[in-house]
C-alpha cells in the first residue's frame, strides 16, 4: 500500500468565537478550508481524524463532518483502507479546471467590463500593485494569492453570482497544487505583463481588448502548466484501465 505524507504541523488556528465553548463544525470546516486554500496541506496529505480533532480539542465527529463537505467541495478525497486526504489531481485535470475556469471568466468579465464602478477599478488597481510588488519581490507565495484575488475582480462586478461562484468552486479545487508558486521568475514576469493589459482595458471599460488579453493570457498560462513537474508528488498518477 503507497505511504501518504504525514499531516504536516499546522499552522497556527484562528481561535474560535467563544473561547469556553471551543470550535464549532462550522469553524472547524472553515479553518481545514483555509489551510488547505492557502497551501498549508498539500495535494495527497493524510488527514487522520484523531491528530486533527486534538489541535482543535474536540471529538471525531465534527472533523469528520467537516472532511465529509470538503469532500463535496473537491478538496477532500477519501480511498478505502486508506483514509482521508487533500485531493490530488492529474497534470490532466488541472488543465482541464483551467479550461473551466478561462470559459467562466470569459463570460462573467464581458459583463463586469460595463457594470464596474469607480470603487471595482481601484479595488483592481490596488490587487495589480500588490502583483507589481510581488514579481519584484520574487515573492511566490504572494503572486499566487493576489493573482486570485486580481482575476475574482475581473469578474465579481459581473452580476452574475452563479457564473462567479461555479468560477471560485472550479478555482478552490486547483488551489492546493499552488501552481503559480511553482512556476519560474520569468514566467510570473511575462504572465503579470498581461495582468497589466487587463487592467488597462477593464479601466478603459473595452470588452474586447479585455477578452483578447484575457485569450493570450490564458493561451500562456495553458503553456506554463504544461511545464509544472509532474515527478515531486504535486500531481496523481493517472489512472489505468484497471482503474477505472
Amino acid at each position: 500500500m503507497p505511504s501518504r505524507p504525514r499531516l504536516p504541523r499546522l499552522p497556527q488556528l484562528n481561535p474560535p468565537l467563544d473561547a469556553r465553548r471551543g470550535y464549532s463544525q462550522q469553524e472547524i470546516l472553515g479553518e481545514l478550508r483555509r489551510m488547505i486554500l492557502e497551501g498549508n496541506l498539500p495535494p495527497g496529505t493524510g488527514l487522520p481524524l484523531g491528530e486533527i480533532a486534538r489541535a482543535f480539542t474536540v471529538s471525531a465527529i465534527p472533523v469528520r463532518e467537516s472532511l465529509q463537505t470538503l469532500i463535496g467541495e473537491g478538496l477532500v478525497e477519501h480511498r478505502p483502507n486508506f483514509g482521508y486526504q487533500v485531493t490530488m489531481l492529474t497534470s490532466d485535470e488541472l488543465r482541464e479546471l483551467y479550461v473551466v475556469r478561462e470559459r467562466l471568466e470569459s463570460v462573467a468579465m464581458a459583463a463586469a467590463v460595463h457594470n464596474a464602478t469607480e470603487a471595482d477599478h481601484q479595488l483592481l488597481r490596488e490587487i495589480h500593485a500588490r502583483l507589481e510588488q510581488a514579481v519584484l519581490t520574487e515573492n511566490a507565495v504572494a503572486y499566487h494569492r493576489e493573482t486570485r484575488n486580481f482575476h475574482l475582480a475581473l469578474v465579481r462586478p459581473s452580476g452574475m453570482p452563479r457564473v462567479v461562484h461555479m468560477l471560485e468552486y472550479a478555482w478552490n479545487i486547483t488551489e492546493p497544487v499552488q501552481p503559480m508558486v511553482h512556476v519560474s521568475t520569468m514566467d510570473r514576469v511575462v504572465l503579470h505583463a498581461d495582468h497589466s493589459k487587463q487592467l488597462q482595458a477593464f479601466l478603459a471599460r473595452d470588452a474586447e481588448a479585455l477578452l483578447a488579453a484575457s485569450e493570450g493570457h490564458h493561451s500562456r498560462l495553458n503553456g506554463v502548466l504544461e511545464h509544472l513537474p509532474t515527478d515531486t508528488g504535486l500531481f496523481a498518477e493517472p489512472a489505468g484501465e484497471e482503474d477505472i
